[in-house]
């Protein structure tokens, strides 16, 4: 029997767009998720991806970028794998969907579109500061918010049933 596979989520959030807080708590998130075993997941390149990868990087974890152009060396230098994919921004549907779950950092178009894809695959979403979407009658569609880094990632891997070392638990 193969051993259980390391839970994997998606850091979505502005690129070159991105603020300083955006990077400052994206890099927190990814800290965050390789100390508990999670390998991340990012659009490998500038802004929160970057962030994020360095974050991670610093826990000693994992992070892949799953970059728009073909030439890998586009991609962070903190990322520990960067698949390059010639997709441009269809390559958001890879990102969101090799993860167990998705953590927004702030927001911008392409994040908006990784969390309509993320909600389309039915994927448990927790944002940052980032966009509210609301249903045809009003009412809020399943993105919950979160007041820090911590907060995200706490109950991102609640929802997921992730413990501190990486195990999924009850699936």
């Amino acid at each position: 029997m193969s051993p259980e596979p390391q839970p994997c989520v998606a850091v979505i959030g502005p690129g070159e767009g991105a603020s300083n807080l955006d990077r400052s708590e994206a890099r927190m998130v990814g800290l965050l998720l390789a100390e508990r075993g999670v390998t991340v997941v990012c659009g490998g390149l500038g802004g929160v991806m970057a962030a994020v990868a360095e974050g991670a990087s610093a826990a000693g974890g994992v992070s892949i970028g799953i970059l728009p152009g073909r030439d890998r060396r586009a991609g962070s230098r903190n990322l520990t794998v960067a698949i390059p994919t010639g997709l441009g921004e269809l390559r958001n549907g890879l990102v969101v969907g090799c993860a167990d779950g998705v953590i927004a950092v702030g927001g911008s178009w392409g994040t908006l579109s990784e969390l309509a894809l993320a909600r389309r695959a039915g994927l448990p979403v927790v944002s940052l500061r980032g966009w509210r979407i609301s249903d045809s009658s009003g009412g809020d569609v399943a993105i919950e918010q979160a007041e820090s880094p911590e907060a995200a990632v706490v109950r991102l891997l609640q929802i997921l049933r992730i413990g501190r070392g990486g195990e999924i638990s009850g699936r």
